[in-house]
């Protein structure tokens, strides 16, 4: 069941990375406390591809292939073209509080999750809404009361949007109209029946939180697990397949890529608020390879 026999660590030394892209034979990832988005070759350099005033998040790429990013803080969709930044949405009307992971699908539309409420300041657990973002820069909201929307993906055809839910620890899938809406919210896979009205109390029970996910070409997501644990490949209904081992490492994001798209990227770190990643900073990108590869 352990998919990590040749695991090993890429680069080193960052903040916090987070929501990686493979394009274009590299490796596009966040590193929040830096203010920067990184661009790994195979061979682990890193390259800094633009720096933000805000802490970036989510990453795609439009149709005609520009970089682009969520600017979590100020809760926009920005553009990196030509070396210079513009925005293409501001969401601060359609979002609670922080934005974070975001997916763009073959027509340039972007669904962008958020927190949800200051998960600083306030204990209890608040619902969420998802935000599509068309190409025209048009936000809308198309589902709610998620429940702390973190990392998504699209089927191949981009028919079924995969969304993870982090503090409810379970996958949500949604039928994706023409238009880009959604229909048909249905449990895709669930890690526990249990539901928590606290971050710590979801933290205490030990379940899996799922953050960062990339599906695989047999239908299967691999889930990073933000509750202490290596990612875990999991089938629809939530049964696990295979497991990497990543010792103490927790793995907050995951990608598949290479040039047979069968290395797992993995954005690692210290366990949950064990550390401050504003001043010490122990993140690490970890890869190892798998049998089936990504869509």
């Amino acid at each position: 069941m352990n998919a990590a026999s040749d695991m090993e660590q890429v680069a080193q030394g960052f903040s916090f990375l987070e929501c990686p892209r493979w394009y274009g034979g590299r490796l596009f990832a966040s590193d929040l406390y830096t203010h920067r988005v990184l661009a790994f070759g195979e061979d682990g350099t890193a390259r800094t591809i633009c720096e933000l005033e805000d802490q970036p998040a989510g990453l795609g790429f439009a149709p005609d292939g520009s970089l682009m990013i969520v600017s979590m803080q100020r809760r926009k969709v920005l553009r990196w073209s030509d070396g210079e930044l513009s925005e293409i949405a501001d969401l601060r009307e359609v979002t609670g509080f922080h934005c974070n992971d975001m997916v763009v699908d073959s027509m340039g539309r972007a669904y962008v999750g958020n927190m949800g409420w200051d998960v600083y300041r306030e204990a209890q657990i608040r619902g969420a809404d998802l935000v599509l973002v068309r190409p025209d820069g048009t936000p809308i909201v198309v589902a709610s009361d998620l429940v702390f929307p973190n990392g998504m993906a699209l089927a191949p055809d981009g028919s079924t949007l995969f969304v993870a839910e982090t503090f409810a620890s379970r996958i949500t899938a949604f039928d994706v109209c023409h238009d880009g809406t959604l229909r048909n919210r249905r449990v895709w896979a669930a890690f526990t029946d249990r539901s928590f009205d606290t971050i710590a109390a979801c933290l205490q029970a030990g379940v899996v939180l799922p953050d960062g996910i990339a599906l695989d070409a047999e239908g299967a997501l691999w889930v990073a697990d933000a509750g202490r644990r290596g990612p875990i490949r999991v089938a629809e209904g939530g049964r696990i397949l295979e497991r990497v081992d990543t010792g103490e490492s927790t793995v907050y994001a995951v990608a598949l890529g290479g040039a047979d798209r069968r290395t797992l990227y993995m954005c690692a770190g210290p366990p949950l608020l064990t550390i401050d990643p504003r001043t010490v900073h122990r993140a690490s990108l970890l890869a190892c390879r798998v049998r089936t590869p990504g869509i």
